[in-house]
C-alpha cells in the first residue's frame, strides 16, 4: 500500500528567466510550497507546456516528464567536474522544456548530508574510497536522500502520474511507494569525464546493486527493503 502524504499547499508562484552558460535560455515557473514534511525550500520549475502537459494528463494521455534532482552547488553552481550533476541538470531542464513537465529541485546536498559533509567525503575520496564508502566512513547513509516531499510536491501540482528522467532506480522504487504512478523511466545521458570517471562506475555498481535486489524480492514477493537512513 502507498505510504499516506500529509498535505502539501502552493506558497507562491513567480515567472523566472533561465540562462545556462552555453548560452541555452528557458523560462520557468516556480513554485514554492508550504506544509513539505522536512521543512526544506525545495523548489519546482514548471517548464516548457507544463500547464498543457498536466491538461493532457487529466484525460488520460501521457504522463509529463519529471526530474527530481538533488541540489548540487559544487556541480550546479560552480562547475564542479567531480561529478555530473551540473550536466545533468542542464539536460533535463531542456529535455523537459521540450515536452512540458516539471523539475523539482530538491535541497538534498550531498545525497542528503550536506555540503560540509560531502566536501569531508570528498577528501576520503581523494585517499581511494568511492562515493559511498566515504558516507558511510562519515557515519553517514551511503544514500540519505528522502523523497516523501517531492511525492508531496508532485500531489499538490496535480500530478500522480510521470515519466520519471533518472537513471538511479532508488529513486522510481521511492515514489511509486509514496503513491507516485511512475509510467515510465527515461534514462539520463552519461557526462564522463577523467575526473569524475570513477565517480560514474560508483553510481553505475550501486544502481545496479538496487535494481539486482529488487528483482530479488519482486521474485519472492516480499516488499523491497530499504536502508534505514542515518
Amino acid at each position: 500500500m502507498p505510504e499516506a502524504l500529509p498535505v502539501a499547499t502552493i506558497r507562491t508562484q513567480v515567472t523566472v528567466p533561465l540562462a545556462f552558460p552555453d548560452g541555452y535560455t528557458t523560462t520557468a515557473r516556480v513554485f514554492t510550497f508550504k506544509g513539505l514534511v522536512d521543512g526544506r525550500e525545495h523548489l519546482a520549475l514548471g517548464l516548457g507546456d507544463w500547464a498543457g502537459a498536466l491538461d493532457r494528463l487529466a484525460v488520460g494521455g501521457e504522463a509529463p516528464l519529471v526530474r527530481p534532482h538533488s541540489e548540487c552547488l559544487t556541480g550546479d553552481v560552480f562547475g564542479s567536474e567531480r561529478c555530473d550533476c551540473g550536466p545533468q541538470l542542464r539536460e533535463a531542464v531542456q529535455r523537459i522544456a521540450e515536452t512540458g513537465g516539471f523539475l523539482l529541485y530538491l535541497r538534498q546536498e550531498g545525497r542528503g548530508i550536506g555540503l560540509y559533509a560531502k566536501l569531508d567525503a570528498y577528501a576520503l575520496q581523494d585517499a581511494g574510497l568511492d562515493t559511498y564508502q566515504a558516507n558511510v566512513a562519515l557515519g553517514r547513509g551511503e544514500d540519505e536522500r528522502d523523497y516523501t516531499a517531492a511525492a508531496q510536491m508532485l500531489a499538490t501540482l496535480g500530478v500522480p502520474r510521470v515519466r520519471l528522467l533518472s537513471s538511479n532506480p532508488d529513486k522510481a522504487e521511492q515514489l511509486t511507494r509514496l503513491g507516485v504512478d511512475v509510467a515510465e523511466r527515461v534514462l539520463t545521458s552519461v557526462f564522463l569525464s577523467p575526473a569524475n570517471a570513477d565517480y560514474l562506475a560508483a553510481k553505475a555498481a550501486k544502481a545496479a546493486e538496487v535494481e539486482a535486489a529488487e528483482a530479488a524480492d519482486e521474485l519472492a514477493g516480499r516488499a523491497p527493503e530499504r536502508p534505514v537512513s542515518r
